[in-house]
Order: structure tokens, then C-alpha cells, then sequence
């Protein structure tokens, strides 16, 4: 007989649950354990929180201008991003995080322009030489963040390994990156209700999933208003400023990194990011600034 099993715990900066049904607590904490360590070593060695990450050793080489080899799992987050990059026509950018030091949200003041003038040059996955396993900073001063696809991988990485100790039936949430491992042992799928961009009590939508992977993106997680409009902290890597046109983005995907680059690369094309998803064919939900809801399967009807 199988139970359900949730554990709580803390990473990437956002509050993470696993479900996991399982025939006692101690099987389950076990998987629990082996997923929760997965997670925190992704996080180690990607976050640039930390000194002692992986990412933070890149950076630092990036910050002289030199080069670095890349182990094999560094490498394949990095060509995902090359792909992402290109999909994107160059809007989905892991150079582009060095933007964030002309930007503090809490301030709510606007930064000045010659201050994002500054930065500017030293974004552009274009300027990096990458000739696997060696990745090059021609230009001093220029820095990676995964903080696009980080968290996503994790929750990817932590669905497979639950599987992989035998979960048939259970859900990963990294902070609303979520992975359905398989439908609740009676064939019922989940519940996970989309949050509403301009009403945090409040849901946009409900989607019942059996498995597969859902991720949203939105000017809503980190953001400040100045003269009543909204600066948020998905930043056009060709301008330096926040993006417009999007305030929620959500889409359902096999793999919680596409679903994740997918809905951050439609945020990043602003009035543009409806009709490019509707081009792609995925399933997602959308809102607008404007209130305007567009959605696929299985999130229509919207009520």
C-alpha cells in the first residue's frame, strides 16, 4: 500500500517541495534525501551566490580574459544555452546576468542610462569562443549565469533520479518548476494552479497533469514600479532594460529546462511571445499586459 510523503526544504533561493508516494516514510526519505542532495549540488556548483561554485571559478576567468576548460555536464548546459540562443535570435543570453549590477529592484530608482551603456559590451554569447571542452573570454570583464536554466535542470535531475529509486507516482516543485513523475497511484493526475500575475490571493488557470513538466516566467517574480509602469527583471540583452509586452508566461513541455527556457524566451520577445509560441506548437497560457489571456490545451477552459 503506498502512502503520500511530502518533504519541505530549501534551495536556489525559493521554497522546494517533493511528493512522493512510497510504501513507508524511511523509503521515501531516503529518495527524498538522494533527490534534495542532487538539488543542492546543482546549486553549489552553478550558483553565483557562491564563492566556491564551479560558475563563481568560470567567472573568474572571465573576469581577466582568459580560458577555462568545461567538465561534460557544464558543457551541456552551455551548448543548451548556444541552442536557446539561437532559437531566441539572440535574446536568451547567459552573458547577459552582468546587466544586474546597474539594476537594483529594491531601490526603486531607475539606473542611470550611461551606467547599462557600460555594461553593454560585455554581453553577447557571440563574443565567447567556444571550442568544447575550452571556453574563451576574449573580452576582460564579461560573466555567465545560469540562473535561466539552473533550476529547471535541477528539478529535471531530481524527477530522475525519484525515478530511478522506483517512484512511479510523485511531483517535484522547485518554486513552481514542476515535475509530474507520474499520476497519483489511483491514475488521478495533479493539480497545479497557475499563479495570476497581478493577483497573488488568486489562480489564472488549472491544469491536471498525469506527468510532464510545467515552468512559467513573469514580470511578477522580482520587479519595481516608478511612475506607475512596471520594470521588471527579464532584461533585453540589446537594450539593457526590462522587458515589455508579457506579464505571465507558462508552458508545458517532457522536460522541465525546455519548458523553462521556452516561456523565459517568450517573455523576452514581448508583444511577440503569443504569436511565437502559437508558431512552435507547445502547449502554454499566456497574459499579456493588457489582461488578454491566450492559451492551448490542457489549460483552456480559463474559469
Amino acid at each position: 500500500m503506498l502512502e503520500l510523503y511530502s518533504f519541505r526544504f530549501s534551495a536556489m533561493g525559493t521554497a522546494c517541495n517533493l511528493h512522493l508516494y512510497a510504501p513507508n516514510h524511511s523509503e521515501a526519505g531516503k529518495i527524498a534525501e538522494a533527490a534534495m542532495s542532487e538539488v543542492f549540488r546543482i546549486e553549489q556548483r552553478y550558483s553565483r551566490y557562491r564563492p566556491d561554485s564551479f560558475l563563481s571559478t568560470i567567472n573568474e576567468t572571465a573576469a581577466r580574459g582568459g580560458t577555462i576548460e568545461l567538465d561534460e555536464e557544464t558543457a551541456a548546459l552551455l551548448d543548451y544555452a548556444y541552442a536557446c540562443h539561437k532559437k531566441s535570435e539572440g535574446l536568451f543570453d547567459v552573458t547577459a546576468g552582468v546587466l544586474r549590477n546597474a539594476w537594483d529592484f529594491s531601490s526603486g530608482r531607475l539606473p542611470e542610462q550611461r551606467d547599462i551603456d557600460r555594461l553593454l559590451p560585455l554581453v553577447g554569447m557571440d563574443k565567447l569562443r567556444w571550442d568544447r571542452p575550452s571556453l574563451a573570454f576574449p573580452v576582460p570583464g564579461m560573466e555567465l549565469d545560469f540562473g535561466g536554466i539552473g533550476k529547471e535542470y535541477a528539478a529535471d535531475r531530481a524527477a530522475a533520479i525519484c525515478s530511478a529509486h522506483g517512484i512511479e507516482h510523485g511531483l517535484v516543485d522547485l518554486g513552481g518548476d514542476i515535475c509530474v513523475i507520474g499520476p497519483h497511484p489511483d491514475s488521478e493526475p495533479w493539480r497545479i494552479e497557475i499563479c495570476h500575475p497581478r493577483d497573488a490571493a488568486s489562480f489564472m488557470a488549472t491544469v491536471y497533469l498525469a506527468r510532464g513538466c510545467i515552468a512559467s516566467s513573469g514580470d511578477y517574480e522580482r520587479f519595481m514600479e516608478v511612475d506607475g509602469r512596471r520594470y521588471c527583471h527579464i532584461l533585453d540583452p540589446r537594450t539593457g532594460w526590462p522587458v515589455r509586452g508579457l506579464s505571465s508566461v507558462s508552458v508545458l513541455s517532457d522536460q522541465c529546462l525546455v519548458a523553462g527556457s521556452v516561456s523565459t524566451i517568450a517573455m523576452l520577445k514581448g508583444e511577440n511571445g503569443m504569436q511565437w509560441l502559437k508558431e512552435l506548437g507547445i502547449q502554454h497560457l499566456c497574459m499579456d499586459e493588457r489582461g488578454k489571456v491566450e492559451g492551448t490545451s490542457p489549460f483552456l477552459p480559463l474559469d
